[in-house]
């Protein structure tokens, strides 16, 4: 039976850390839900590569409806930190212990959450500075996996091994 996975993203997201995960969960009959400021806004990637209609509104869902989460990176992360709607979500998901699955800036989100002291996680390089004074215990591999089912990757070039790390996590 598949699961369900929210993932918060906004404007400005990294195309292929969304569509490149979405479309592997989904293979693996997992079922994505988009989640933003509000329901239908159009969000469009960095590259202008894939655009989204957003699924459901952030004030219309409860971590509860979810298996897991996805945070894409780019700059949809940082945006979505600013909002303590978006950090109340992802702190709830981290508090039962549900898969937390972010690529590149997406830890970001998890940073201005408080949930990333002592985790093993990886990020792009420069957010690595930010994860390590946060108290995350920082690796630079392509794809860290923490005990507390929070898994990392660092870009795009990771994305196979990321990919692969996330559908076994949902298996």
């Amino acid at each position: 039976m598949g699961k369900k996975v929210a993932v918060v993203v906004t404007n400005l997201f990294e195309d292929v850390e969304f569509t490149s995960p979405k479309d592997a969960l989904e293979k693996a009959g997992h079922e994505v839900t988009t989640i933003e400021e509000k329901a239908g806004n159009q969000v469009t990637g960095e590259k202008g590569d894939a655009t989204i209609t957003i699924d459901k509104s952030i004030d219309d869902v409860s971590p509860d409806e979810f298996d897991a989460l996805l945070i894409p990176g780019g700059f949809s992360p940082d945006q979505l930190r600013a909002d303590e709607r978006f950090l109340t979500f992802v702190k709830q998901f981290a508090d039962a212990k549900k898969p937390i699955f972010a690529i590149c800036h997406g830890p970001q989100l998890l940073i201005n959450a408080e949930v990333v002291k002592g985790k093993k996680m990886t990020s792009v390089k420069q957010v690595g500075v930010d994860l390590k004074n946060a108290g995350a215990l920082y690796e630079d591999s392509e794809v860290v996996t923490d005990e507390s089912g929070l898994i990392t990757s660092r870009t795009p070039k990771d994305l196979p091994a990321f990919n692969k790390a996330i559908v076994e996590a949902l298996a």
